[in-house]
């Protein structure tokens, strides 16, 4: 493609074929298939389910529609699609809506191709200048999306309102021959919906009154959540009706592609990478606790949760690091268990309650799935403590509980306080002086160095508390891990003091 050709005339001497946006990107994304490239680089999860669903809409040349919660990568789907357009394209010069020189759409375009002939200039149109957005408000007006009459512009060329010089041409028209995205469209109004019948099915607009026919050519791609999500508005089922193919995405199915979705978008400092370490164990932690979320009792399924709290999530985990290895003067550290409360504020912006989680609170609801995500994945790591927790059982089966050493020594009413922003020396103090805990990590976990081995210490001891083996108390920065049955007991004394003291 010659895009030094400044001229119609030129244009055809060279051979150059016209072809519609949606038969361009049809012929694009077969090369790519056909030379095995990836169509959709940086999406992971959906290589089995919603890209093999857009391939096949594309080849069909289909407006799309994707339906599926937030954080599901809905716009990022559609923004990746520019790649599948050809690099440049011919335009009319001075064209409002990009007018192709052999089918001018506008008055201004064939006018000048009528005028000129041959001899009509021409300019050259990039790929990322074919992509369109609007976010669906509702604000927002036909005026906007598709023109209105600009009676400056009248008075200025002394033309009357019926001339179609005189209309200000709204974004559509102007992502003509290109990709036009409307998110989250169920918050459009109806009225401004019913507007995009004619522009999907018969390819005309009309403008205050009068009707010009311009067969638009362009690729929609509209993006929205559940309609039974949302009490502002709907997709009006006319509109739904002429958009051909609706693809329904998804949360990722499994924590590795969590994982790798996180690490790729988390915006972490060039200063924290060579400084604060990061454990797999605590990257799991956090995805799990995402999947906690989702299938919370206290979270609105309906709302979803968003990839963005792990992302977040994640940042502000490096970020707990970093503030600890700063206050303590060390030049590295690596991430604690413990750290996972600064992750908090990402948990609770993120997650929508139900009333039982409003009940609760955020904050409780939210420490609530750290438990669950550390129940969850100890069984991983270590043997399930349900396993050893059965009344009737032999004296062997105690024996041979690995965990036995560590709840006698809380039983005898040790206690061990984890402050968050201790030194590493001092974390790992108080981690040794817990009987049987590096015995039973060295017994799972030989090959672990210093670092991980006090890292799965302290999960040992948290892990305990999940299953209620512990107790374990968290008091703003600091945790308390202390023996079940004595705190039990003074919880128990406390409230019969309270009750002496109301009589």
């Amino acid at each position: 493609m010659n895009t030094n050709i400044r001229t119609l005339g030129e244009l055809k001497k060279s051979g150059y074929k016209p072809k519609s946006v949606k038969e361009e990107i049809r012929q694009n994304l077969i090369r790519k298939l056909q030379q095995k490239e990836t169509t959709f680089p940086g999406i992971i999860g959906y290589d089995d389910t919603v890209i093999p669903d857009t391939e096949r809409a594309l080849l069909s040349r289909h407006n799309i529609l994707f339906l599926g919660l937030r954080g599901q990568a809905k716009t990022r789907m559609a923004r990746q699609m520019i790649e599948l357009l050809d690099e440049y394209i011919p335009i009319v010069d001075g064209s409002e809506v990009n007018d192709s020189p052999f089918e001018p759409l506008s008055r201004y375009a064939r006018d000048l191709v009528a005028e000129m002939g041959d001899l009509t200039p021409i300019t050259w149109l990039s790929r990322e200048a074919r992509y369109g957005e609007k976010l669906a408000t509702p604000d927002v007006s036909v005026a906007d999306l598709i023109g209105d009459i600009d009676p400056i512009k009248a008075a200025n060329l002394k033309l009357n309102y019926a001339d179609e010089r005189v209309i200000h041409f709204g974004i559509i028209p102007r992502s003509n021959r290109g990709i036009f995205v409307i998110n989250e469209l169920p918050d459009l109004q109806a009225r401004i919906q019913v507007a995009l019948f004619n522009i999907l099915q018969e390819g005309d607009i009309q403008i205050r009154g009068f009707k010009v026919r311009m067969p638009l050519d362009i690729l929609f791609v509209f993006t929205a959540n559940p309609e039974d999500y949302t009490n502002r508005g709907a997709i009006v089922t006319p509109l739904k009706d002429r958009i051909e193919s609706q693809i329904v995405t998804h949360y990722p199915k499994n924590v590795e592609n969590s994982l790798l979705i996180t690490e790729q978008e988390a915006d972490v400092h060039t200063d924290q990478k060579g400084r604060i370490h990061l454990a797999d164990l605590i990257k799991r932690l956090i995805e799990q606790v995402a999947f906690e979320a989702r299938n919370s009792e206290y979270v609105d399924k309906k709302s979803g949760v968003s990839a963005r709290l792990t992302i977040a999530a994640y940042e502000n985990a490096v970020s707990a690091g970093e503030r600890r290895a700063i206050l303590n003067k060390e030049k590295e550290t690596h991430v604690r268990i413990s750290d996972l409360q600064g992750i908090v504020p990402a948990i609770t912006g993120k997650i929508e309650l139900v009333y039982e989680g409003e009940q609760e609170g955020p904050l409780q609801v939210a420490f609530n799935l750290l438990d669950k995500a550390m129940r969850t994945l100890f069984a991983n790591y270590f043997p399930n403590p349900d396993s050893f927790k059965k009344r009737k059982q032999s004296a062997a089966a105690a024996q041979e509980n690995p965990y036995r050493t560590i709840i006698q020594w809380f039983d005898k009413g040790n206690t061990v306080h984890l402050m968050q922003d201790v030194s590493d020396k001092q974390y790992e103090t108080s981690l040794q002086k817990v009987e049987g805990l590096k015995d039973l990590i060295k017994t799972k976990f030989p090959h672990g160095n210093n670092k991980e081995q006090l890292l799965l210490m302290e999960f040992v001891l948290h892990g305990l508390a999940a299953y209620s083996l512990i107790s374990k108390k968290q008091v703003e920065n600091e945790t308390r891990f202390s023996d079940l049955l004595g705190t039990m007991m003074n919880f128990s004394m406390g409230n019969e003091e309270q009750e002496e003291d109301t009589f």
